[in-house]
């Protein structure tokens, strides 16, 4: 039987993850995620995505503590709320964890300083190209950026940028997402770019066996949301975390676009009455658009504060009819709430005895 260890673990005298494997295919997946897991610095190359008001000070200690790679979600935070929670999170775990900041907030280079205040190592960006000078401010302070890419194009742009690792997303996760698939943008992206720097794959997975697959394509490890809101450590509401347990895939639904001129990026989640919510939200935005009274930076951040509302209903107040339930189409698949230890042991799990029927 094998066990997960990356060799500067092995060198640090960390703890691998308890459960046995099986000998060749527990060896293949170390292999496979050693490049992933020293990137990040945890046991095992699995990031936990950022999730507004879910990926918060208890969800991602756990995730770290746990030997993943736990992300927390400003969204919206003022710099003063993030020093607090990045804190907080520091009480937590002395393992290592990142910070994802979007790319329009107005105060995104008070966010970097924050962050380089912690001395937090990774620093993850959302929302769009990285406004100039971001990158330059984030590795002055000695962190690794990662940073998104929708496409083959922006990704070689990234790259060329000084980006040291990308999230490739596919249209099934939950949250903000793209028009493609997982599995395409993977088979496009891998092929091209997986040498380069690390890349995690990310958007509906939801078992072992499709991590399995993707670093055998060439990924450096994945990226699960999902997966991880019922785990027993996550503040999430009670009736957020039975939404997610009675839901099965086709209940994750993307938003509609209802005014051309208004890009909107979709949003999925599950369906409900929040979904003609907000295409009320976007009429209003959309005259005041045309009214001339708002910009149309202004009128995205509108829409960003409304999803931060509507998930904070959702998630912290339990309002799972008028809030935004997010979730990705991986939602079918999970099924009970769990410790976040026994979920990434489970993946592990049933990694290793992928790759070792592959291997056989």
């Amino acid at each position: 039987m094998a066990t997960i260890m990356t060799p500067s673990h092995v060198e640090a005298g960390a703890q691998a993850l308890p459960q046995p494997l099986p000998q060749a295919g527990g060896e293949r997946l170390q292999r496979r995620m050693a490049r992933g897991a020293a990137f990040l610095g945890s046991e095992v190359a699995i990031m936990a995505g950022a999730m507004s008001w879910v990926s918060e000070r208890n969800l991602v200690s756990a995730m770290s503590n746990a030997g993943g790679f736990g992300v927390i979600a400003c969204g919206a935070m003022t710099p003063e709320l993030l020093d607090a929670e990045i804190a907080a999170t520091k009480a937590l775990t002395t393992k290592p964890f990142g910070v994802n900041l979007i790319t329009m907030h107005p105060a995104l280079f008070d966010l970097i300083a924050v962050c380089a205040k912690h001395k937090v190592g990774h620093v993850v960006l959302a929302g769009g190209l990285p406004p100039k000078g971001s990158l330059e401010a984030i590795k002055e302070s000695g962190a690794r950026v990662i940073c998104f890419a929708p496409t083959l194009a922006l990704a070689k742009k990234l790259i060329r940028s000084g980006v040291d690792a990308l999230v490739i997303e596919g249209m099934e996760a939950g949250g903000h997402i793209g028009p493609v698939s997982t599995s395409v943008l993977a088979q496009e992206m891998l092929p091209e770019i997986a040498e380069l720097v690390p890349v995690f794959v990310a958007g509906g997975i939801g078992r072992g066996e499709a991590i399995a697959g993707y670093l055998d394509m060439g990924a450096a490890g994945v990226q699960l949301g999902t997966r991880f809101v019922c785990a027993t450590e996550s503040i999430a509401h009670a009736n957020f975390k039975r939404a997610f347990i009675r839901a099965s895939a086709r209940d994750a639904i993307a938003s509609v676009q209802i005014d051309p001129r208004l890009p909107v990026i979709p949003v999925r989640a599950l369906k409900n009455a929040a979904g003609e919510l907000f295409g009320a939200k976007q009429r209003e935005v959309a005259l005041l658009l045309d009214g001339g009274k708002v910009e149309m930076l202004e009128a995205q951040l509108q829409i960003e504060h409304y999803w931060a509302g509507a998930l904070r209903r959702a998630v912290i107040d339990g309002d799972v009819e008028h809030g935004s339930v997010m979730a990705g189409q991986s939602v079918g698949m999970v099924t009970k709430e769990e410790p976040i230890a026994e979920i990434i042991a489970a993946l592990i799990a049933e990694a290793a005895s992928a790759l070792e029927k592959r291997a056989a």
